[in-house]
């Protein structure tokens, strides 16, 4: 079960240069992560997305913050306490800063990123125990973004104008390791989540990475088909098992 957020994360998303009209400083939304436990999806986690504005001295950034905290219940047989945070550009989400922090089951990873793009390259730091850090450098591909950055992102495709069958492919700065994704759009479909019965746009997820997610058709999203576009359900299958994500809640959204 170690990492499990991590992959979701990474590979529910998809590279993109539009202007951001989604998304706005003050969203919230929180989510129920669910496992198949001996045959039994079982609730174990709280995830949260928030947007929050950040003024720096020259300019003020979008801070993109992901959290994933286990139910207590859990805590004795897997804790999760995980941090996901990405600077960005307000307008076109491109990031700036990434900071994840990490500890699932006794795993701990604490990870730091500086993006330069005009030279595709990104500096990482990497904080390991006991009191080891380690720098290193990474050449990265143009559009190339941070897991939290382009799981943002995704919001921004105007999957309107997008044919069934349509696939992208996004790149992706995994564990200073570039990870090629794709995504296949599916349609319109309506489902009922905790927020009501929302119209969504479908959406297959894949990696190239081999051991990540599992089987042809089993790894789905669903955003809402409205100007918002957030995720209200997915679900995905990786080596260790099964699982979903359903939204409990969605507050302060832009439109």
């Amino acid at each position: 079960m170690q990492r499990i957020f991590l992959i979701v994360l990474c590979l529910i998303t998809i590279t993109l240069s539009a202007q951001n009209n989604a998304i706005a400083p003050g969203e919230k939304l929180t989510y129920t992560a669910s496992y198949n436990m001996s045959g039994i999806l079982t609730d174990i986690a709280q995830v949260t997305m928030e947007a929050s504005a950040v003024k720096t001295s020259k300019t003020t950034l979008l801070k993109l913050q992901c959290k994933a905290t286990s139910y207590s219940k859990w805590d004795n047989f897997f804790k999760i306490r995980d941090l996901y945070e990405s600077y960005v550009s307000p307008k076109s989400l491109t990031p700036y800063l990434y900071n994840r922090d990490i500890n699932e089951g006794g795993y701990y990873k604490n990870m730091k990123y500086t993006f330069s793009h005009k030279t595709n390259t990104v500096k990482s730091v990497q904080k390991k125990k006991p009191n080891k850090v380690e720098n290193k450098t990474v050449s990265i591909n143009t559009g190339t973004k941070d897991i939290v950055s382009t799981l943002y992102s995704i919001r921004l495709y105007d999957y309107a104008s997008m044919t069934i069958g349509a696939r992208k492919s996004l790149p992706i700065i995994f564990d200073r390791e570039e990870v090629k994704g794709q995504i296949t759009y599916l349609g319109k479909e309506t489902i009922s989540t905790a927020i009501g019965k929302k119209e969504c746009y479908k959406l297959a997820i894949g990696s190239s990475q081999a051991g990540v997610l599992q089987g042809k058709n089993s790894n789905f999203l669903w955003l809402t088909a409205d100007e918002n576009k957030i995720p209200v359900y997915g679900k995905f299958k990786i080596p260790v098992g099964n699982g979903e994500l359903k939204i409990k809640s969605a507050t302060g959204l832009k439109n």
